[in-house]
């Protein structure tokens, strides 16, 4: 059965208000959305997807100001990102409200909170009047969807509504900041640049110390059905030519220019401007696991600005699968 997609905003929060998922627009992926204070409606996301119990979900608001709301003490960090970043792709972990239901944060004693800027995903936030949790509306481990085609192509009418809301313009997920300690630090990079967010806060944010649950952190995440092997653009030759066949290389065309495909080796550009290319990347990837392919080369990008996010997402799509993560 097809699942029901339309632009109804009431329609959306009454069905979020009945304890039912909604899938929508945000400006980085489709989040697969659910009452955060229903534990019922929360656990309808992890079924749903797939997803672990104790990978925790953000929970979108629709305004800054319902910040103290769902967090404890945020600290003067927090407040300035919030007020320098949101509504946006960002996602402060904070020490979580008396009330923030363990099905929401894994049992950890923190909280992702995020403000959306997509104007559908405002619309709808405004119109349910609280705090809407939602990972991406795809099964658990897979390329994020970034058109409501995709949720439905992966989620069907295991989603009670999507609201379609055109591509989203952003296309990686949120930037993660640890703000729940003295220490703020870089859990995910995203579609906020950790130089945007370092002038903010005038100090370096620390990387690889927080022990802090967050989503999308699995070493194996994002990835399609290929297998993919993410090299540096200098090492790209050699890895086509070892690649396991079908194969294909997804690569920024300037690189791509410069490379002599062996026979029988597809090729699909990515715009060579960061913000492009991470615009680009899922959709990239959803079209090569439309081929049948075994291998997806990927170059990975200069690892500044957005580039941090696409490198990022390229490396967990590589990671190494169980049995369980394998969508092959």
């Amino acid at each position: 059965m097809s699942p029901s997609v339309g632009t109804d905003i009431a329609h959306a929060a009454g069905i979020l208000r009945g304890g039912g998922l909604v899938a929508f627009p945000t400006e980085t992926v489709y989040g697969l959305g659910a009452d955060a204070s229903a534990a019922a409606a929360v656990s309808r996301i992890f079924a749903v997807k797939g997803r672990p119990r104790a990978h925790p979900l953000i929970v979108h608001l629709a305004a800054a100001e319902q910040l103290d709301a769902w967090c404890e003490a945020p600290g003067q960090a927090a407040r300035a990102l919030a007020a320098a970043f949101w509504p946006g792709p960002l996602t402060l972990i904070a020490r979580r409200a008396p009330h923030v239901l363990d099905d929401v944060t894994g049992g950890a004693p923190t909280v992702g909170l995020r403000v959306p800027s997509h104007p559908m995903a405002q619309r709808l936030l405004a119109a349910f009047g609280d705090g809407v949790a939602a990972p991406s509306a795809n099964r658990f481990g897979a390329v994020s969807p970034t058109t409501a085609a995709h949720v439905v192509a992966d989620l069907g009418a295991d989603v009670d509504y999507i609201l379609d809301g055109g591509p989203c313009d952003v296309g990686v997920e949120s930037t993660i900041v640890d703000v729940s300690t003295g220490t703020p630090a870089l859990l995910r990079p995203g579609g906020v640049a950790r130089e945007a967010i370092e002038a903010v806060l005038g100090r370096p944010l620390v990387t690889g110390a927080s022990t802090t649950p967050a989503p999308g952190t699995l070493p194996s995440h994002y990835a399609p059905h290929a297998r993919v092997v993410a090299v540096d653009a200098a090492a790209l030759a050699a890895a086509v030519h070892d690649a396991p066949r079908p194969a294909a290389v997804l690569a920024p065309a300037g690189v791509l220019a410069s490379l002599t495909l062996p026979e029988g080796v597809a090729a699909l550009a990515l715009p060579d401007d960061p913000r492009a290319m991470a615009h680009e990347l899922y959709a990239a990837l959803r079209d090569l696991d439309t081929r049948g392919l075994t291998t997806i080369v990927a170059a990975l990008p200069p690892e500044a600005g957005l580039g941090a996010a696409v490198a990022d997402r390229l490396r967990r799509a590589a990671g190494p699968r169980t049995v369980e993560d394998d969508h092959g």
